[in-house]
C-alpha cells in the first residue's frame, strides 16, 4: 500500500491595550476517518466573484461603504446599457509611456456585473469552510486593524493559529471606518507572519487589481515573495508603478518582462537598476529570475557571503530560481520563513520534510498533508536516507498485520524525535494510523499517546472509541474529558479524578469551566482551588468577553490571538486558557475550544 498522501469599544480598552502589556495568555478541523488516499480534499474552487451591488444605507451591524479608490476614469470605453464597456480600437494600445494599461484591458475581460465588491472582501465563503459574513460584527475596522498589525505569530496553539486562518480568510463584511483593500491587506499580513504563504496570496487575489489600495499593491509583493511565486506580481506592476514607483517594482517590472520572454524590454531594465544599486544581492537575484524567462541570456551567479539577512525578496526569488540558500541565512529571520519553505513546492522533498513536521506543529501543514509527503519522499528518493526510513516506518505503521506491530513503528517515530514541538509533530504524523487500530485490552499502555496523536489532528470520535480503555485519571482519560463532541457535563468528581501534574490539571479545570462543561459554581470552586485566577480582569478580558456576548467569532478568534503571543505553551496561563475557551463556546467555535484545551495537556 501506498501512503496517499463591536463596534467594538471597549471604553479605552484600545488604549489600554496599546499602552500596556498583555500577559501571555498563558487546519485541520476535527478531520474524517478513512484510510490515507480515499479523502484526500478536492481543491476548493476558485471563488465564484459576485455582482457589485449598490450599497445599502448604513444599518446597525452593517460596515458603511469604503471610499472608492482614486483614479482617473478609463478612456475610451462607452458604457452599455447593461454595464459592459464598448471597445474603442485605440483604448488599449498604450497609456502614453509604451506600457500596456492593464486596468483598461481589465474593462474588457471583466464586466462590471462580474467585479468584486469591497463591501465584503474574502476568499472563503461559509461554503468553503469561511465564517459568516458578519463574523466581526459592528467591531471597529481601525480597532481590529491594530489588533491585526500588533499580533506577535506565531502564536503557542496550533489549533488557535488554524482558526485564525480561517478567521481572516473568510469572507467577511469590510468593518466601518477602514477601506476594504486596506483590511485585505491587514489580514494578508498576519497570514505571512503567521506561515501562512498560501492563504495571504488567496487572500490578496480575492481583490479587484483596480480596487486596490497603496497598502495592498505592498502587502501583494509580499504575499508572492513569501510563496515564491514572483509571477504573481506581474498584474500588480504597473499599477502599483502609479501608486508607489520604489526601486522593488521597478525590478519586478524586469522579472515580468523576462518572464514574459521579453529581453528587449527586462534588459535595459536591469541595466538601469544596476546603474542604480550597483551588484546588490536583491538586482541579482531579480536578473537571475529574469534570465530564466529569456532563456539564459543573463546567467548570474549568487555569492551569499556579504549578506546578513534573509528578506522575503531574497527568500522568494531565491526559490522561483532554484537558488540555495545558506541554512544560516535562516536563522536571521523568523520562523515563519521556514513554514514559507515547508509549503513551497520549490526545492527537493527532503529537504522540506523536517520543516514540514515543524509546519504541521503550528497549523500551517495538515496531518493529511504531512502523510502525503512523506508518500512522496518514499517514491522518488533514495532508499539510504532518514527520510525514506521515516516514510517505510509511517507506511509500516497503516498497514502491519498486526495492531501490536503498527505501535511498535508509531512508538519508534514517537521517541526518536528530539524536543517537545517535535514530538509534536510527530503525534501529528502518526495521527491517522493511530485512528485505522481498533481498541484492545493489549493496547492500553500506549493509549495516552494514541489518543493524543488523534486529537492533534482532530480525530476526535474516533479518539472517543477508546474512552473504555483509557486508564482512569490518565493524560489520555483527562484529554477525552475534554474533547467529548456531545459537549455533556460532567461531575466535578471526574475532573479531580485527573491525575496530571499541577500545571496540567489547573488547564483542564480552567478549560472544563470555561466550555461550561460543569454544573453550577463547580468549575468556580475547581479553579479556585488549582490557583486559576480566572476573576483577573483587564482590557483583554473585557473585550474578548463583550465579543463573546455580541456574537462575533472573527473578533473573539482575532483577541484570543492577542492574548495568546507566545511560542510556547509554558508561557500560556490557565486564566488565559478559561477566558478564550469560555469566548470560542459562546460564539459556536467550541470544536477549536476542544481541541485547543486537549492540546494545552498533550504540550506542557
Amino acid at each position: 500500500m501506498k501512503i496517499s498522501r463591536t463596534k467594538l469599544v471597549v471604553g479605552t480598552a484600545l488604549a489600554v491595550i496599546a499602552s500596556v502589556g498583555i500577559p501571555a495568555l498563558g487546519q485541520d478541523r476535527p478531520e474524517s476517518l478513512l484510510p490515507p488516499g480515499f479523502d484526500d480534499p478536492v481543491p476548493a474552487p476558485a471563488p465564484t466573484p459576485r455582482a457589485t451591488t449598490a450599497p445599502r444605507p448604513s444599518q446597525p451591524g452593517t460596515p458603511a461603504a469604503p471610499a472608492p479608490v482614486s483614479g482617473a476614469p478609463v478612456a475610451g470605453a462607452t458604457p452599455l446599457p447593461g454595464g459592459t464597456p464598448t471597445p474603442v480600437p485605440s483604448a488599449i494600445d498604450r497609456d502614453g509611456d509604451g506600457q500596456t494599461d492593464y486596468a483598461v484591458i481589465a474593462r474588457y475581460e471583466l464586466p462590471d456585473f462580474a467585479k468584486r465588491s469591497l463591501a465584503q472582501v474574502g476568499p472563503s465563503s461559509p461554503a468553503s469552510d469561511g465564517l459568516a459574513a458578519d463574523a466581526f460584527g459592528t467591531a471597529d475596522g481601525k480597532f481590529l486593524q491594530i489588533l491585526m498589525r500588533r499580533t506577535n505569530a506565531p502564536v503557542a496553539s496550533r489549533w488557535l493559529s488554524i482558526a485564525l486562518r480561517r478567521a481572516l480568510l473568510s469572507r467577511v463584511n469590510t468593518p466601518a471606518g477602514v477601506h476594504g483593500a486596506d483590511f485585505a491587506a491587514e489580514r494578508a499580513w498576519l497570514l505571512i507572519r503567521m506561515g501562512e504563504a498560501d492563504a495571504a496570496r488567496a487572500m490578496v487575489q480575492s481583490v479587484d487589481i483596480e480596487n486596490y489600495s497603496p497598502k495592498l499593491f505592498q502587502v501583494g509583493m509580499q504575499a508572492m515573495l513569501a510563496a515564491a511565486d514572483p509571477g504573481g506580481m506581474c498584474a500588480m506592476v504597473h499599477p502599483a508603478l502609479r501608486a508607489s514607483p520604489d526601486r522593488n517594482w521597478r525590478l519586478a517590472e524586469a522579472i515580468c518582462a523576462g518572464l514574459a520572454g521579453d529581453p528587449a524590454k527586462a534588459g535595459p531594465l536591469i541595466d538601469a537598476a544596476r546603474r542604480r544599486m550597483g551588484d546588490e544581492i536583491d538586482l541579482l537575484l531579480a536578473e537571475k529570475v529574469v534570465g530564466m524567462g529569456v532563456a539564459g541570456r543573463r546567467a548570474v551567479t549568487i555569492e551569499w557571503d556579504a549578506v546578513d539577512r534573509l528578506s522575503a525578496w531574497r527568500w522568494g526569488l531565491a526559490m522561483a530560481s532554484a537558488t540555495e540558500i545558506p541554512a544560516a541565512l535562516y536563522d536571521s529571520a523568523g520562523p515563519q520563513v521556514r513554514y514559507w519553505r515547508a509549503t513551497s513546492p520549490a526545492g527537493g522533498l527532503r529537504e522540506r520534510a523536517e520543516l514540514a513536521e515543524a509546519a504541521a506543529g503550528q497549523g500551517v501543514f495538515s496531518s493529511q498533508a504531512l502523510t502525503d509527503l512523506y508518500g512522496e519522499i518514499e517514491e522518488q528518493e533514495d532508499a539510504a536516507t532518514a527520510e525514506v526510513a521515516v516514510a517505510r516506518d509511517l507506511r509500516t505503521a497503516f498497514i502491519a498485520a498486526t495492531p501490536a506491530e503498527r505501535v511498535t513503528q508509531m512508538r519508534g517515530l514517537w521517541d526518536e524525535a528530539q524536543g517537545a514541538r517535535a514530538k509534536y509533530s510527530r503525534l501529528i504524523l502518526t495521527a491517522r494510523a493511530a485512528a485505522r487500530l481498533e481498541p484492545s485490552e493489549a493496547l492500553r499502555e500506549d493509549s495516552d499517546r494514541l489518543i493524543a496523536s488523534m486529537l492533534s489532528a482532530g480525530l476526535d470520535r474516533a479518539a472517543m472509541r477508546w474512552r473504555s480503555l483509557a486508564p482512569r485519571g490518565s493524560d489520555g482519560w483527562g484529554m477525552l474529558l475534554l474533547a467529548d463532541p456531545s459537549r455533556a457535563q460532567v461531575a466535578a468528581s471526574e475532573v479531580e479524578a485527573y491525575k496530571g501534574d499541577a500545571a496540567n490539571r489547573a488547564m483542564l479545570v480552567a478549560a472544563m469551566a470555561g466550555m461550561g462543561r460543569l454544573p453550577g459554581g463547580e468549575g468556580e470552586r475547581l479553579m479556585r482551588g488549582a490557583g486559576v485566577e480566572f476573576e483577573a480582569a483587564n482590557a483583554w478580558t473585557r473585550a474578548i468577553a463583550l465579543a463573546a456576548e455580541q456574537r462575533q467569532p472573527g473578533t473573539v478568534v482575532l483577541l484570543a490571538a492577542v492574548g495568546m503571543q507566545t511560542r510556547v505553551w509554558e508561557g500560556v496561563s490557565p486564566a488565559t486558557l478559561y477566558h478564550i475557551t469560555r469566548a470560542l463556546t459562546r460564539v459556536g467555535l467550541d470544536g477549536y475550544a476542544r481541541m485547543i484545551a486537549v492540546e494545552a495537556i498533550t504540550r506542557l
